[in-house]
């Protein structure tokens, strides 16, 4: 690892760093270099020079972030949540998933893989020691997107509600679909949670299975069958699953949701 505090600058990257500190620049690309250079062949030997010492880190092949020199030897890690836009221009993503349970509150632990779902690419990605799973979903997937501003970018992120639907379809981060009900009660008992813009989000899903735990869960937590009908009836004429996923098919059958409440899963 480069030490930041003893690396030997010269006159055009003190220039260069000097302008990007200056304004307050986190990510860049080689056509903005070019253009502040302006001559054939310099921004390809500065690009390796910066990018050598740890200065510009590499997100995608012509877009760098960048680590200033006051932030340490061990530089500035890059803020996760500036990377997806760079890799999808076009805005066809949202960030889902841990990251956003982390983020409203649903869980402290802080997770080592953030997700992007979007419509275009599916692959693993390891940038700046943080591992990046781009999933490609269906559009009818792509609701429940909220637009927040972080470090002057704008960034595509699943809602609260959202959130809360993607929690229970992928629960695993938080400890499994036990917890993950536990979450949503609570967020309805400490009126965090939009009940009317939930459920219509739950109805949206693709997936019958996390409708019928969803509806399941929302009536234990006292949701009266009124605002769940219709749930009810888009989960009509489907067959059993077991609530929590277990492949033994043993415990109670509720005919209601057409679940086998069996065992939680560890």
């Amino acid at each position: 690892m480069v030490n930041k505090n003893t690396i030997e600058l010269g006159p055009i990257e003190t220039q260069i760093i000097s302008r990007l500190s200056y304004e307050k620049t986190t990510v860049i690309t080689k056509a903005q270099l070019d253009k502040l250079f302006r001559k054939i062949g310099l921004t390809k030997q500065l690009i390796y020079r910066l990018r050598k010492k740890g200065i510009l880190k590499p997100i995608i092949k012509g877009i760098y972030y960048y680590s200033p020199i006051e932030s340490g030897p061990s530089g500035a890690r890059i803020n996760e949540f500036l990377v997806p836009s760079v890799l999808f221009p076009k805005g066809n993503y949202y960030v889902g998933y841990s990251p956003m349970y982390n983020y409203y509150g649903f869980t402290d632990q802080v997770f080592q893989t953030f997700y992007v779902l979007n419509t275009a690419l599916q692959r693993e990605r390891i940038i700046d020691k943080t591992t990046f799973k781009l999933l490609k979903v269906s559009p009818d997937r792509m609701y429940g997107i909220d637009k927040v501003r972080i470090k002057d970018s704008d960034v595509f992120v699943s809602d609260r509600e959202r959130t809360l639907v993607d929690l229970a379809y992928f629960p695993e981060p938080v400890g499994g679909l036990e917890q993950a009900f536990n979450i949503i009660c609570k967020q309805i008992d400490d009126k965090k949670l939009n009940i009317k813009k939930f459920l219509g989000y739950v109805v949206r899903i693709p997936s019958i299975s996390t409708r019928k735990r969803i509806g399941f869960a929302l009536e234990n937590c006292g949701i009266s069958d009124r605002m769940l009908a219709p749930i009810l009836k888009s989960i009509k004429n489907s067959s059993l699953i077991t609530l929590y996923g277990s492949k033994s098919r043993k415990g109670k059958i509720n005919n209601k949701w057409k679940v086998i409440v069996d065992a939680p899963q560890q």
